[in-house]
């Protein structure tokens, strides 16, 4: 049964410690990388044997392979793909931006440029479950910032086949190679390269532990999007809600693993005991029962609140994934949610809706990493480079200024380098 209690009785500390690596998986992963680096395709070849039970001779999927997979994909499903999909591309749309140029002085131009990633690496897991929507999440956006050569690793089967969904998602994201490895050994193929798989800039995707850390590992040889830790969902409550309805959101979430978190505020008591009750009978009929009943067990809490603003200022104080607002105006307290993923507004908003068809993106910040970082976007695929241009006139204007500044800090090659021009008769 989830844990009940008032808000006076929670620990926010409790809540708040979400730090799940394993002791003995550093070690692991960095011995993972070290072998990709060494051994290359060969390497990965053998962690597919060992984690996939996968006996392959290539890594790649063909186009064959692709088309082949793209004709096993219900025509149904593939219709909905491509709907979620362009709502996902008209929200992302609206993200996308050039740079900018200022010339407001004389003989000066200044600017800013926006310029997409070469080579972005995007990774799918595959294990307990298998996710096309992370393919359209990721990739859309990666394509609509210009990324040239987009590359997607994925778990096989043993066979060495990958789930056609996927493949259908990849094709209608504009995905450009897919290979056939997960675990902290793709991670590592992406960050350094082998025969066969491309040295990327910049690797985002969800995945365990092993892939969590194998990114962690990596960056600063290239960029990564997020450490990403389980899922998480706070609902903010009143009394008027329908208690199997929450108690159905909760789960939405707790059955993606045993270590997620699902939260209940709520300003009723009455209600409270209601969805715990919901709760129990839900999880004794859900497929993933074995999954979610430790993570409602464990880490799940229901809290009640004397009032909404309480129960947000406790939502502040965790910073979830995901949050809903089951409230009948949910736009008056909106503003006054400083630290969230992503925000579900109103009854009839599930979690559900952001991970798969509204077009807000699902790769969002958890671990209390709302504080301080955003759901994926097309930000996340490109740099920014700054130029500038002066006048001979503009900078003889200028020169002895930055010469000064540079003393001041004892660098007496800056300085001589703003005025030498102007004092050689610099040309034009």
């Amino acid at each position: 049964m989830i844990k009940i209690m008032n808000a006076k009785e929670v620990s926010l500390e409790e809540i708040l410690i979400r730090d799940f690596a394993l002791p003995d998986v550093s070690d692991t992963v960095a011995d993972i990388i070290a072998d990709v680096r060494k051994n290359g395709d060969a390497a990965m070849l053998a962690y597919a044997k060992k984690f996939d039970g996968a006996t392959l001779t290539s890594l790649e999927l063909t186009r064959a392979e692709r088309d082949a997979a793209l004709g096993e994909v219900e025509p149904a499903f593939m219709d909905i793909l491509r709907e979620a999909a362009a709502n996902i591309r008209a929200y992302h749309q609206k993200q996308v931006r050039s740079g900018y140029v200022m010339s407001e002085k004389e003989g000066v131009i200044l600017g800013q440029r926006v310029l997409p990633l070469a080579k972005v690496g995007l990774y799918v897991p595959g294990g307990t479950a298998c996710y096309p929507s992370t393919v359209l999440m990721d990739a859309i956006p990666a394509k609509l910032a210009g990324v040239e050569e987009l590359v997607m690793v994925t778990p096989c089967s043993k066979d060495g086949t990958i789930s056609p969904n996927i493949v259908a998602a990849a094709e209608i994201a504009g995905v450009d190679r897919i290979f056939r490895c997960g675990g902290a050994q793709a991670v590592a193929a992406l960050a350094y390269g082998t025969e066969t798989v491309p040295k990327v800039d910049k690797i985002v995707g969800p995945g365990n532990v092993y892939v969590a850390e194998a990114k962690r590992q990596v960056f600063g040889k290239v960029a990564i999007d997020m450490i990403a830790g389980p899922s998480e969902i706070l609902a903010i409550a009143d009394g008027d809600n329908d208690p199997v309805v929450v108690a159905a959101d909760l789960l939405s979430q707790a059955e993606h693993d045993k270590l997620a978190t699902a939260v209940l505020i709520t300003t009723s008591a009455e209600f409270a005991q209601k969805v715990a009750e919901a709760l129990e009978v839900q999880l004794q009929k859900l497929p993933r029962e074995a999954i979610a009943r430790p993570s409602i067990e464990n880490n799940g809490k229901i809290i009640i609140t004397d009032s909404i603003d309480a129960a947000i200022d406790i939502a502040n104080e965790i910073a979830p994934e995901h949050l809903e607002l089951l409230v009948s105006e949910p736009f008056e307290y909106l503003s006054r949610i400083k630290n969230a993923g992503s925000v579900f507004l109103g009854r009839n908003c599930p979690e559900p809706l952001g991970d798969y068809f509204a077009g807000t993106n699902h790769t969002l910040p958890t671990s209390g990493t709302a504080r301080f970082s955003s759901p994926l976007g097309v930000d996340d695929f490109v740099k920014k480079s700054s130029f500038m241009y002066y006048s001979t006139d503009a900078l003889n204007a200028v020169g002895e200024k930055i010469a000064v500044f540079a003393e001041k800090e004892g660098l007496h090659a800056h300085a001589v380098s703003a005025t030498i021009r102007s004092k050689r008769g610099g040309k034009k």
